[in-house]
């Protein structure tokens, strides 16, 4: 049984920085209006910081998502260029829509200034452990296990490793 080529493309797609931010931006504004509807329906009584919580939620599954992608990413530097700005895209464009549907600064919305400085950091720390788990995994593939390296010693003899 083989994968249909369309899906396979929409793996790729999604693959992308950008793709990704869009998709978790959009995800948190229909949270938020999801909130807003039952809020008005009365089903609910949702806090007025909702939205801040739910932008910051969707912030941590991009740091997630994105980090993980980026252990198949072909060009590491690229991918981590697109990665930042399209956080940076992310914070600003889901705090504005916070903001807009709560009608709260960051400030009056309690810690949420600090939630987004520790998902920042800690999107950053997610990022650096990718690419450290990449480095393991590219230096174990290149090692040849089943014929470990000859050495040489200071007297110029030929060594095998693990001799003694």
């Amino acid at each position: 049984m083989s994968i249909p080529k369309s899906s396979l493309a929409i793996i790729d797609r999604i693959g992308d920085p950008v793709i990704q931010a869009v998709l978790t931006f959009g995800g948190a504004v229909l949270i938020i209006c999801l909130a807003k509807v039952i809020n008005l329906t009365g089903l609910m009584d949702v806090p007025q910081r909702f939205p801040w919580m739910a932008a910051a939620s969707f912030m941590l599954v991009f740091a997630m998502g994105n980090s993980i992608y980026s252990l198949s990413c072909s060009n590491m530097l690229k991918y981590w260029g697109r990665s930042i700005y399209s956080y940076l895209g992310l914070a600003f464009l889901s705090g504005a829509a916070a903001y807009l549907f709560s009608s709260m600064s960051i400030d009056e919305a309690g810690s949420y200034r600090w939630i987004y400085i520790v998902l920042t950091i800690g999107y950053m720390v997610f990022l650096g452990m990718m690419a450290f788990m990449r480095q393991i995994v590219d230096f174990a593939q290149r090692e040849e296990w089943n014929h470990p390296r000859i050495r040489q010693t200071k007297s110029g003899k030929r060594k095998r490793h693990g001799e003694d």
